[in-house]
């Protein structure tokens, strides 16, 4: 006999859990089924090296702490969830002992770029104040609201002259905004990778809005103290306070459609679990459609669009590090202040270096030359690894399908090992102390593993599908569910491939859990938030 729930919501990671605590607190029966063993999603954090090292293995740079609701909803302080915002935000070393560094002092960040380029200093400056407008009176607000058809959207933004400034982003990309605004090429460099490394494309069009969003996010960076796994936790505790069910290593066969609504689960085991009022997938649109509802119970139209979906162009090669002490960055001898930044671009000597990279991944190729991020989280919180040692990561942009080998060479023993070893060479290359003695245990990641741990995570591709004009806004899947509706009544999409898309920015789950309330007639205990409230009334959304 099947057990019965108002609600059974698929895919245990940031999404399914919000919504998941939003509506169970709300007083509905809930159930969450999770694939892996365990929950949390990409807010994993691990010990995968040596004892006591702590690694945040897929999430570890957390962009919306400052507007997700959820923060507030939840409540986290009750559980000692705390953040950290290194003041240091970024730093870019360079060979010839400079580095160029973004800070959350907007006067400081002025300074080191004054350095390379005072022109580009002042346009920084007047970039920063612009974009925090932007992302305080439309950008947040418009994330954790239901998009508007592209028409609509852009006759709104021209009644207001903020509407319009954000509109004129539309049609540029990334590249031309970034050279339009700063000449040297350092500088260039920096912006464009710090624009750009979540997945836009750095020569498309058409997803304008995203650039202030994420040039104004580059000093908003903030790590979870004790690791990324503290949020998923606390709100895992708050489902559970609020009788909220789950099923972890639950294997879908399907979903139970009749008449075209969905009324429940399968699992490959047999067990039934039937939803009386929804069920809200979190995974992607091609698990959720074309393996667990079944083409024959879908429009053909829709099957078209649903596979025509495009997955990102790129996804990550990353090295965990068990390190015996923190790295010394030979920069750090004229500015002190690389030493404390929370991110750092390696790498990357020129302008062309970056673009060049790029460029490679589209064919398919990694070039001879790592480049990529690094952190050391353990340099912000102690508890990351045990005393006098450092947890580090680092975090290259890699192609999943390689031209020479496909998707499998990424399990080819002397590959990881050749390009770990490449990576742990340029690190050294801007510091005095990484070597094979301090560096003592490393664990890799390759695209091909995250799709193997992520199963929603296809091709590696860590938000559910590429950022593409396409694919964003009131097109996040496509016009039948950007609003978390889907054909199939009483089936609701949640997941990074609706709007507004992955990185755990908590605005899927939200949104959900705003519709699902709606169409059922459920009371929330919510509010709306002032951002939201105060854009409404300024006509911005």
């Amino acid at each position: 006999m099947a057990d019965n729930f108002d609600i059974i919501i698929v895919g245990g990671g940031p999404n399914g859990l919000e919504v998941g605590a939003y509506l169970s607190k709300a007083g509905l029966k809930c159930l969450l089924l999770e694939r892996r063993f365990e929950v949390g999603g990409g807010l994993m954090t691990e010990q995968v090296t040596l004892p006591d090292f702590f690694h945040n293995t897929h999430a570890i740079y957390h962009m919306m702490v400052d507007y997700a609701p959820v923060y507030k909803d939840m409540n986290f302080d009750e559980y000692l969830v705390q953040h950290i915002r290194p003041e240091v935000q970024w730093a870019m070393p360079l060979k010839n002992g400079k580095a160029l560094c973004l800070y959350t002092d907007v006067e400081k960040s002025c300074r080191s770029i004054s350095q390379f380029s005072e022109k580009d200093a002042e346009a920084y400056r007047k970039m920063y104040f612009k974009f925090a407008e932007l992302m305080k009176a439309m950008i947040g607000p418009i994330t954790y609201t239901l998009p508007e058809p592209a028409p609509l959207m852009a006759a709104k933004a021209m009644e207001t002259e903020l509407g319009r400034e954000l509109t004129d982003f539309s049609d540029q990309s990334p590249e031309e905004v970034v050279c339009g605004t700063f000449e040297n090429e350092h500088v260039r460099t920096l912006m464009l990778y710090a624009c750009c490394h979540w997945g836009l494309d750095y020569n498309q069009s058409g997803v304008g809005y995203l650039i202030p969003l994420y040039l104004d996010r580059a000093t908003a960076y903030q790590m979870v103290a004790g690791g990324s796994h503290r949020i998923s936790n606390a709100l895992l505790k708050r489902y559970f306070e609020n009788k909220g069910q789950v099923r972890t290593s639950a294997q879908i066969k399907r979903f139970i459609v009749e008449n075209g609504t969905a009324k429940g689960v399968e699992l490959e085991d047999g067990t039934q679990y039937m939803a009386d009022k929804a069920i809200i997938s979190t995974i992607d649109i091609d698990q959720t459609f074309m393996k667990y509802v079944g083409e024959d119970k879908l429009d053909k139209d829709f099957v078209d669009m649903v596979k025509s979906w495009q997955w990102e162009k790129w996804t990550l090669f990353d090295v965990h590090m068990a390190m015996s002490e923190p790295p010394n960055f030979k920069a750090a001898e004229s500015n002190p202040d690389v030493a404390k930044a929370f991110i750092y671009l390696l790498g990357y000597e020129k302008y062309d270096d970056l673009v060049g990279h790029w460029e490679l991944m589209r064919k398919g190729e990694m070039g001879s030359k790592p480049g990529f991020n690094a952190c050391f989280p353990s340099v912000h919180d102690p508890y990351q690894a045990p005393p006098g040692k450092c947890a580090g990561l680092i975090s290259q942009m890699a192609p999943y399908d390689l031209k020479d080998g496909g998707h499998e060479k990424w399990l080819n023993r002397n590959f990881r090992q050749e390009w770990t070893q490449a990576q742990l060479d340029t690190l050294a290359e801007y510091t005095t102390n990484v070597n094979k003695d301090t560096v003592m245990f490393t664990y890799v990641t390759t695209p091909a593993d995250i799709q193997n741990k992520f199963a929603n995570m296809v091709k590696g591709g860590y938000k559910q599908g590429q950022y593409h004009p396409l694919q964003m806004g009131y097109l996040r899947p496509n016009q039948e569910c950007s609003h978390n509706r889907t054909p199939v009544k009483n089936l609701y999409l949640g997941g990074s491939s609706v709007f507004p898309g992955g990185c755990v920015i908590w605005g899927p789950g939200y949104n959900c859990a705003n519709t699902v309330a709606e169409d059922l007639g459920v009371q929330k205990w919510w509010t709306e938030p002032e951002m939201i409230t105060e854009a409404r009334a300024k006509n911005y959304i």
